[in-house]
């Protein structure tokens, strides 16, 4: 990546609220990364994981997570789990829970609860509901998925999905602001 690119990423990330910052680093990664996710799944499961580009609606979501966090810090904080949640709905619908697709909704629930102070909680218990209600309605609320694959591929394919999510984890663990800073 050239430099002024690289740079104008940064400022586009940069927040002066740690929390807002974090949040910036976790949406841009997913963002940047998401294009990826239906490549590895065609890598697993061949051309009937053509559902999975569907998911790419949710990208330009995930992009302006730093344009928002700049005009409201707490909204921009708030939106990254919510629309994190719909993309593991979505996901869900589009390739089905036996993928192991509902593992996402970890990340949510942790980034739920890290990103609001204690003065937030109202907010942060809003948004901590969601990918716990996305998780005890989902199953009974979507139809069958729009693909299905073999026992193998669905042993790949959850372990994708639990090797993305750790690194995810890792990500947020990794950025996450000290409590001084917070």
């Amino acid at each position: 990546m050239p430099i002024p690119l690289l740079n104008a990423l940064q400022d586009y990330r940069a927040n002066p609220d740690p929390l807002a910052a974090l949040a910036n680093t976790v949406a841009l990664v997913i963002a940047g990364n998401q294009p990826f996710y239906p490549l590895y799944l065609h890598a697993i499961v061949g051309h009937s994981a053509w559902p999975a580009w569907i998911t790419l609606i949710t990208m330009p979501i995930f992009a302006i997570v730093p344009a928002l966090s700049r005009r409201n810090s707490l909204m921009g904080r708030a939106l990254l789990p919510t629309i994190g949640t719909a993309n593991g709905v979505l996901a869900v619908k589009l390739i089905g829970a036996d993928t192991g697709v509902e593992l996402f909704l970890l990340p949510c629930v942790l980034l739920a609860a890290l990103l609001f102070r204690p003065s937030e909680r109202h907010v942060m218990l809003a948004v901590l509901a969601l990918p716990f209600a996305a998780y005890l309605l989902l199953n009974p609320a979507v139809a069958p998925p729009l693909a299905t694959y073999s026992a193998a591929e669905y042993r790949s394919i959850i372990s994708m999905h639990g090797f993305s999510v750790a690194c995810l984890f890792a990500l947020i663990g990794f950025s996450f602001p000290s409590a001084k800073a917070a």
